[in-house]
């Protein structure tokens, strides 16, 4: 018999200041605003400044979750753990969430980074509900964040258009079992032999960053646009129908869905493979394109601050990513 459930009981977000535009990016590469709107739907993004420590990606991470913390009632005494999903980290050791922790003074907090790219947040969303359900915490801090500039290959067109900088938190607490208001269930699934799909060459471990692998241009990512649309469709579709079948519902007991922000077609593609109306998916990709972990904590408190979603309302998150990753995650707001 399960003693817990998790809810989530505050949001927030922070973006870079720096808006890159599409016009802006028809003079970096060959582009037109036309030709990325037509395949994307994005009309700009945000740019975390190089070298700026207030946009450094723990800081923006510092902004979402004071934010969140403020919604939640919370402060960062209040906070068993720090869940960090990035793949955009300030540093390889120590992990972004250890900075984070610093910022925000959480002394009682452990702190860690998960990198499931693009997925990130509703795989760090899903640690956070285990570990609540479990009985051994009370608070946690979930953040999807990245400063995703430095690793875009500024001189690719397909790739370039996409991406942006931003951070998303939620804080998770304890809550009763039966409580209505909670996390339903969440659904989790990876596929490491589609690596090629989308990935970063060097930088790692296996790949050091030398001269020849920055002239090859190796230390940025590369992905298979045409590849990660099909999957993506087919994926974000089956991941929904998955999680509203373990809690015996149907397309029709869904108010709201949090799809990743990667392309604006992939997303209209899934609401049409699912016969659910567009006005169902809440979408903010035209202002802040592609910002991996952060899609989707941005987008949720962004319709939470704007009144869309309601108390009792029921919201599926939805996500794909690098890896290749997979995830959803049903909850009654």
């Amino acid at each position: 018999m399960t003693l817990y459930a998790s809810r989530i009981i505050g949001t927030g977000s922070a973006f870079p200041e720096t808006r890159r535009t599409n016009e802006d990016l028809s003079r970096m590469v060959d582009t037109t605003n036309e030709w990325i709107l037509e395949r994307t739907g994005i009309q700009e993004r945000r740019i975390a400044r190089k070298g700026d420590p207030t946009e450094f990606n723990s800081s923006l991470g510092h902004r979402a979750a004071l934010r969140a913390l403020e919604m939640a009632g919370k402060t960062p005494d209040d906070i068993d753990a720090i869940i960090y999903a990035t793949c955009s980290p300030d540093t390889l050791v120590p992990s972004t969430a250890c900075w984070l922790q610093q910022k925000l003074g959480a002394r009682r907090a452990w702190a860690t980074d998960i990198n499931a790219a693009c997925s990130g947040f509703v795989y760090a969303s899903t640690i956070a509900d285990k570990f609540l359900r479990s009985g051994a915490h009370q608070t946690i801090l979930v953040v999807g964040a990245e400063v995703l500039n430095t690793f875009v290959d500024w001189q690719d067109r397909t790739s370039c258009i996409l991406f942006g900088d931003g951070a998303g938190a939620a804080v998770f607490e304890r809550t009763e079992a039966d409580n209505p208001r909670r996390i339903l269930s969440t659904h989790l699934q990876s596929d490491g032999s589609l690596w090629d799909v989308f990935h970063t060459p060097a930088g790692g471990s296996a790949l050091e960053v030398t001269h020849d692998v920055i002239e090859r241009r190796d230390h940025k990512m590369k992905m298979k646009g045409k590849e990660i649309f099909k999957i993506a469709v087919k994926t974000l579709a089956d991941f929904a129908v998955r999680a509203l079948e373990a809690n015996n519902m149907t397309l029709k007991d869904l108010d709201w869905v949090v799809p990743h922000q990667a392309n604006l077609r992939i997303i209209e593609a899934v609401a049409k493979r699912l016969d659910l109306p567009m006005s169902k998916m809440i979408v903010n990709i035209e202002r802040y394109g592609n910002t991996s972990a952060a899609t989707v904590p941005t987008a949720l408190d962004e319709a939470v601050r704007d009144g869309r979603i309601q108390p009792g309302q029921t919201v599926l998150c939805d996500v794909f990513g690098a890896g290749l990753t997979y995830g959803s995650m049903l909850l009654r707001w």
